[in-house]
């Protein structure tokens, strides 16, 4: 393996773990945090909420967010050669779809909610599209992070040089 393969793959490699961690968020919100928010009184609701979005905006999570954006399109440009630069692409596609979902509405939900006074009024106007737009973006980024595990291991393949089928070259046989 070459050095700029060994970056390749590493960029491949954080492109992955960086979307796992983006996926693994919008995951939890949508199985696990929204549905116990919807459990609780308006008030409660609204002010949870507006805590979780302030802290939410700090640098590690800003790293993933934006990280697995970026280091997927340089893992695209990387393997822009490659077999496996299809699954890369399709992961870049799938990730933006999530991204700009984020950008364009769940992100402007969540700056109206700051601003209302009335909690029952707040919570009508934002709980239902707020997790409907989560979904999106939680299966957007789960599909973008199989597409890169896909890209991940059809490119180990390539740079050891196994294409065969993996139970041939445990074999020996087809190689």
């Amino acid at each position: 393996m070459t050095t700029h393969s060994r970056s390749t793959a590493y960029v491949l490699g954080a492109a992955t773990v960086a979307m796992g961690l983006i996926a693994g968020t919008f995951y939890i919100f949508a199985c696990c945090v929204m549905p116990a928010l919807a459990r609780s009184d308006d008030r409660v609701y609204v002010d949870v909420m507006n805590d979780i979005n302030d802290v939410i905006q700090n640098p590690v999570f800003f790293l993933s967010f934006i990280g697995a954006l970026l280091l997927t399109g340089v893992s695209a440009w990387q393997l822009r050669g490659q077999p496996c630069r299809w699954w890369v692409w399709a992961g870049l596609a799938a990730y933006a779809l999530g991204f700009l979902t984020t950008i364009a509405f769940n992100i402007p939900l969540n700056d109206d909610l700051t601003t209302m006074t009335d909690p029952t009024a707040a919570r009508e106007r934002f709980e239902n599209p707020w997790v409907t737009w989560n979904v999106v973006r939680a299966v957007s980024s789960t599909v973008a992070l199989g597409c890169l595990a896909r890209a991940l291991v059809l490119y180990g393949r390539v740079t050891h040089g196994t294409w065969e089928h993996p139970t041939a070259a445990v074999s020996g046989v087809g190689g």
